[in-house]
């Protein structure tokens, strides 16, 4: 769910562009601006208008086409108004019509009566309730935010995760010079889009493309490497969990243990990678990444060696190898 109170009027106040914009305006019923929207999902009021009202989803938003709207106006030219009133006595969110529709004067007096607000937008039926549900999905999403630094590199939306001062920001930095671009540092948040989709962004877009690097303070990536080097928000695909080596701790040489980090009940391959002086991290990082994509699109490089040195083992040639050696040293 949303983390405050979603209104009409935050739904009107939308600032949407190109291919997302809802193009809504209000008609009528601005005492109704206040009302909450609970429910992510469209209601086609067709059955409640006819008298039937079992089962009627009056929490959703209330969507009327050119069906509906030719409904309307058979049942005012017949003076037939009790179904009308009937569903302006339900406190739904709020009525929308679509195609630009003319709202008839009579429906304008319930909602007027009701305080119950119309919308209206120039989209066709179904492309506004597919915006419309995408809205939702974005504002409904469950959130968590999350301490580390978002980048994508090579196309792949990497978080960095660590301990402070284990050198996150500087990694991200070393990218940033590389080509690569930094979606957020510091706190990122995190939404569940469609249940399997983990979307990051700054949890401020103010100061979201600002970095605090120790000993130089805080930069503006945008301003010094151009909009070229930042992105408003990307698919979580991989964690990289920064660490001090521990000479106690045994880490992955082959890569064919698989770790997982569970953000908002999604899966997220991840790597836990030592630092210490010498290593260059942001290479590694980097290596990561195309090795992910290679993943994705169905070759592990892990598995491969496995499966070929399994090959070698069972051709005979390994045996060959040791046993037919010069022994005479």
């Amino acid at each position: 769910m949303a983390d405050k109170e979603f209104t009409v009027l935050d739904l009107l106040d939308l600032d949407l562009k190109g291919h997302n914009s809802l193009d809504l305006h209000c008609v009528c019923g601005r005492k109704g601006l206040v009302r909450s929207i609970k429910n992510p999902d469209i209601n086609r009021p067709g059955l409640a208008l006819s008298g039937f009202f079992d089962s009627f989803a009056f929490q959703r938003v209330q969507l009327f086409g050119r069906g509906e709207v030719a409904y309307l106006q058979k049942l005012f030219s017949e003076n037939n108004t009790d179904t009308v009133r009937q569903f302006f006595s339900y406190e739904t969110p709020c009525c929308v019509f679509t195609h630009d529709l003319d709202v008839p004067e009579d429906f304008i007096a319930f909602a007027e009566e009701a305080g119950c607000a119309v919308l209206s937008t120039d989209l066709e039926s179904t492309e506004f309730s597919t915006r419309l549900l995408r809205v939702f999905s974005n504002i409904f999403a469950p959130k968590r935010t999350i301490h580390g630094v978002l980048v994508e590199v090579f196309g792949v939306g990497i978080i960095l995760i660590g301990d402070s001062g284990v050198g996150k920001s500087e990694t991200a930095l070393e990218l940033i010079e590389r080509g690569h671009r930094l979606v957020a540092d510091d706190i990122v948040e995190l939404r569940c889009v469609n249940g399997n989709t983990v979307l990051g962004q700054g949890a401020n877009k103010i100061i979201s493309h600002h970095m605090e690097v120790r000993g130089l303070g805080i930069i503006n990536v945008e301003q010094l490497y151009g909009v070229g080097a930042i992105r408003e928000q990307k698919e979580v695909q991989l964690v990289v969990k920064l660490e001090e080596w521990d000479v106690n701790k045994v880490y992955d040489r082959l890569g064919t243990a698989e770790l997982n980090m569970e953000l908002l009940g999604v899966k997220i391959p991840m790597l836990e990678i030592p630092v210490k002086p010498g290593r260059n991290v942001p290479i590694i990082v980097e290596t990561a990444a195309m090795n992910e994509r290679l993943k994705s699109m169905g070759y592990h490089s892990a598995r491969d060696f496995n499966q070929n040195v399994l090959k070698w083992i069972e051709s005979g040639e390994a045996q060959n190898a040791y046993y037919g050696g010069d022994d005479s040293y």
